[in-house]
């Protein structure tokens, strides 16, 4: 018999055939789409939790600003108030920062100030995921009357 007839030996045949590598893709594919889910959940609280925090923080430096001007910012002078002095009437006597910056919503966007506040005399919130007003699940305004 010719070499190159012979069969090489077991060890060098060794491998895995296509049926076995679709299962194991398969097995990968149906755990992913159990798990990517729950992971995606996941964040949608971690934000929601973060825009708590911020807006519980900005109604903090609100009620300090209170007590060193015996008033809130205005509507018109906004959380601007915290970071810098306002200019408009009435212009705070006893004004000092009281943050180093505005933060922005975990989505990205501006948390909202009203004075007069919808819920309280002032209200700090961010519209959600979603931008609009509402909403429910990881869409849903997160405020400071919460």
């Amino acid at each position: 018999m010719p070499a190159s007839f012979r069969r090489l030996p077991r060890r060098l045949q060794a491998g895995f055939t296509l049926i076995e590598l679709m299962v194991v893709l398969v097995i990968i594919g149906v755990l992913a789409a159990l798990i990517v889910p729950n992971v995606l959940e996941r964040a949608d609280d971690a934000r929601v939790t973060a825009a708590r925090t911020d807006v519980n923080n900005l109604m903090q430096a609100l009620k300090l600003y209170r007590l060193d001007n015996q008033r809130y910012p205005t509507g018109e002078q906004g959380l601007q108030a915290l970071i810098a002095r306002p200019t408009s009437a009435p212009v705070p006597a006893n004004w000092k920062p009281y943050l180093d910056k505005l933060p922005n919503d975990p989505w990205g966007r501006p948390y909202q100030y009203l004075n007069p506040g919808v819920k309280a005399e002032v209200d700090v919130m961010s519209f959600g995921a979603d931008g609009q007003s509402g909403g429910e699940g990881k869409n849903a305004d997160v405020g400071s009357w919460q």
